[in-house]
């Protein structure tokens, strides 16, 4: 059965009139007003500003900490023509954030060039033999962008050598602030005490502003490059970040960017239907694999260059570091799985860590990243490599244990450590691999980790198949753009039949289906689930599936679809598995086996585990059966005697197998005519041997064997004959009485009766009984 990867959270309702009456003040659809409700936006006004947002959602640049001398000190290094660097950082946003930076500093005229710090020899921030190296080619002002706010040891450097730095950062905040000439930061307070207006600018927001302030004007044309970074770098899409998303995406639907444009065709992009998911899945992606796999420089020449030929060059080699980044994921995901799977850690601990041989660095933090999703636990993945006595590595977590408290204690054993909650980068000795290991379980029992807690999955709603129409998919683009605070929303979807289940994907990973209702079809894309297909096709729990609406255009033609988040099963309370056979892995799953027949009971006991119960009907308590699940093994002879059980007891589930090896049905009750003709030859043949006779018997009256033995068991209990030694006559003193006086003949009567009821009639009729007889 499938069990879902998150834990469903249905948002409430909103009331009805307070829906009502925030789509007649904003002019909205009611829908959106729903939607929009759930996201805390309850007046008109802020709707318009959130729906339409406009030039007067970017604050005054001036408000942020510190802009006022750095720009005053930028100015100052332009009309003097000093030489200024960037300095920016290796990932995406780094990359954006320097681009508009260096952009905006050329077109002021200034002399200024741009430097990226490589992952794998520098690592991220300012770098003191960098700055150096940078201070000894002639700079006087370095610009930070994207790092620099815990770069204290590079800064005091650059002091000492006469050169300034601007510090323009969004990251967390250090205890102690570096002595930079300017701290340009959204949330450093100002000398009154007061921060940015929106703390959340990524970095390259901050190079926005930092260009708004310079051109004093609203930089449109770096809002491409801005948007980029901000979708990129994950931050809240509210405030601010959505006025540079919105704008953005429209920017780059119109790009001249030579750079951009390339990348966007190598990409698969389709221009005319931009949004800021093709930015999260399709530029931000080979970006940052510039800086995972090699150097991140290329990344600032690619976006800032008009020379089409070169931009056409670096777009390809973008997308060949991007292949080839995924590759190296699938690669070291597959080993680190084995890894996994060889050492029997999932079933010993709470936390994994995964040593690696000549793994590529740059991309340890996604594997690390799959195999939290994977296995729901804290996951830290390293490699060794030749010639070294170290290993390095990323580690991912889950929302209910900090990794960076959890390893901290053991700092003073680690060569290079940092990260915070949820992700972590670390350097440690070969042989410091058991003490992280051991330090890892230990805060996982001080941090009370449970692996039973899934991570939260919000429900925007539950909608029928009939209702997922183009006009709604249009409705919720209006909320767009989606991201961080404001993520697209996830429905519920019903249906009445999931069908044409099936593999998709090169490598047959992910799986396609239709959800049916009425003449109503919606296709559903689950990817990553190949392993459900075998349930979804064959079992008969029900399933809920939730995901996103969205639109899938493949040559011209445009059809819905819902891009599956998760899927559950739940069982039914009654479950349909009637069958003509028996076999040991029908009672594998724990659970309470009842039986009719002591005899069935006898062969079939050895099948069942220790861990479940074996009982006859009759035996069964409510404490056995309650909130487990009952099987029903094999077919009762008296249909009350099921009515009965099934009255006392509440089963999470019944499974009903109604075993019988061969139906009374087939046969059914002899006629009169049929008991009369046995008669007569029992009272014109004397010592008729019933065990040597039967066949002859049989073709002479025209009445099966079986009929035979049934009819003459009948005649004994009503002491119509006599039987010694399987040799039968008449009873010479009989007198009449009727046939179903007999205990045979009324045992067949009730036989014939369960059968009808449980065995010869449909799933539909079945469960419906059975449901009634257990009150559910």
């Amino acid at each position: 059965m499938i069990d879902s990867k998150y834990k469903w959270q249905l948002d409430q309702p909103a009331d009805s009139s307070v829906v009502d009456k925030l789509a007649k003040d904003a002019n909205i659809d009611p829908f959106i007003a729903k939607m929009l409700i759930q996201r805390g936006i309850t007046s008109a006004d802020v709707v318009e500003d959130f729906l339409n947002p406009s030039v007067s959602a970017f604050h005054d640049p001036f408000l942020m900490h510190d802009m006022h001398k750095g720009i005053e000190r930028i100015q100052q290094a332009v009309e003097n023509g000093e030489h200024i660097t960037v300095y920016g950082d290796y990932d995406a946003d780094g990359i954006t954030s320097t681009t508009v930076m260096y952009e905006t500093l050329s077109d002021l005229g200034a002399d200024v060039d741009y430097y990226i710090p490589n992952r794998f020899t520098e690592g991220y921030g300012p770098n003191v033999e960098a700055f150096q190296k940078i201070i000894q080619k002639g700079t006087s002002l370095i610009v930070t962008v994207d790092n620099g706010v815990a770069g204290n040891q590079a800064i005091a450097a650059a002091n000492e050598l006469h050169c300034d730095v601007v510090v323009t950062d969004h990251h967390s905040l250090p205890e102690k602030l570096p002595d930079a000439y300017a701290i340009i930061h959204p949330r450093v307070k100002n000398e009154n005490g007061d921060a940015y207006p929106f703390g959340d600018l990524c970095g390259a927001g901050v190079a926005f502003k930092v260009a708004q302030a310079l051109m004093d004007e609203v930089p449109s044309d770096l809002i491409d490059i801005t948007a980029i970074g901000t979708v990129a770098d994950v931050v809240s899409l509210r405030d601010e970040n959505r006025a540079i998303v919105k704008f953005g995406v429209q920017a780059i639907s119109n790009s001249q960017r030579p750079g951009l444009l390339a990348l966007i065709k190598e990409a698969g992009i389709d221009l005319g239907r931009f949004s800021e998911e093709d930015i999260g899945f399709g530029i931000a992606p080979r970006l940052n694999s510039l800086g995972r796999i090699k150097d991140a420089t290329v990344g600032v020449e690619l976006l800032s260059t008009f020379d089409e030929d070169r931009a056409g060059e670096l777009a390809k080699f973008a997308n060949q570091q991007n292949d080839l980044r995924k590759s190296l994921v699938d690669q070291f995901f597959t080993e680190a799985v084995q890894s996994v799977e060889d050492s029997g850690d999932i079933s010993q601990r709470h936390t994994l860590v995964v040593v690696g041989h000549n793994w590529h660095q740059g991309v340890l933090g996604i594997v690390a990243s799959r195999l939290v999703d994977k296995y729901q636990r804290p996951t830290i993945v390293m490699t060794d490599t030749d010639g070294s006595e170290e290993v390095k590595g990323s580690g991912r977590s889950v929302d209910n244990f900090d990794l960076f408290k959890a390893i901290d204690p053991i700092r003073d054993q680690t060569i290079g450590f940092g990260g915070h909650h949820s992700a972590v980068g670390l350097t440690i000795k070969k042989d410091k691999v058991p003490v992280l290991k051991d330090q890892l379980e230990k805060a996982a029992e001080e941090q009370q980790l449970d692996l039973s807690v899934k991570p939260k999955l919000a429900i925007a709603g539950v909608i029928p198949v009939s209702q997922v129409t183009a006009v709604l998919c249009d409705q919720i683009k209006t909320l767009a753009p989606f991201g961080q605070d404001n993520p697209k929303p996830i429905f519920q979807v019903q249906f009445d039949q999931l069908a044409n289940v099936k593999a998709m994907g090169k490598t047959s990973d992910h799986l396609k289906f239709s959800l049916v209702q009425g003449n109503n079809r919606l296709t559903a894309i689950a990817f990553g689930r190949r392993s459900a297909a075998v349930e979804l096709q064959n079992s008969q729990a029900a399933v809920q599936v939730v995901g996103e609406i969205g639109e899938n255009t493949w040559n011209n033609r445009t059809t819905l679809q819902l891009m599956v988040d998760d899927l559950k099963q739940t069982l039914p309370p009654v479950i349909d598995e009637r069958t003509h056979e028996l076999h040991r892995k029908m009672f594998a799953t724990v659970g309470t086996y009842v039986f009719f027949h002591e005899k069935v009971l006898k062969q079939l006991q050895g099948y069942v585990g220790d861990q479940s119960q074996v009982v006859m009907y009759d035996q069964v308590t409510e404490a056995s059966a309650n909130g487990n699940r009952l099987y029903i093994v094999d077919c009762p002879d008296v249909l009350d005697d099921l009515v009965q059980l099934l009255a006392k007891v509440q089963p999470q589930t019944t499974v009903l197998y109604l075993y019988k090896k061969q139906l009374i049905s087939k046969i059914g009750m002899p006629d009169r005519n049929s008991y009369a003709k046995l008669f007569r030859f029992v009272k014109e043949h004397s010592n008729v041997n019933i065990a040597t006779q039967l066949k002859q018997i049989s073709e002479h009256l025209h009445i099966s064997a079986r009929t035979i033995i049934f009819m003459v068991q009948v005649f004994l209990e009503l002491d119509f004959i006599t039987i010694q030694d399987r040799v039968i006559n008449l009873n010479p003193n009989y007198t009449a009485r009727d046939l179903k006086t007999a205990p045979s003949y009324h045992l067949r009567v009730e036989q014939l009766a369960a059968e009808k009821k449980l065995l010869v009639s449909n799933t539909h009729e079945l469960v419906s009984f059975v449901k009634d007889c257990l009150g559910v």
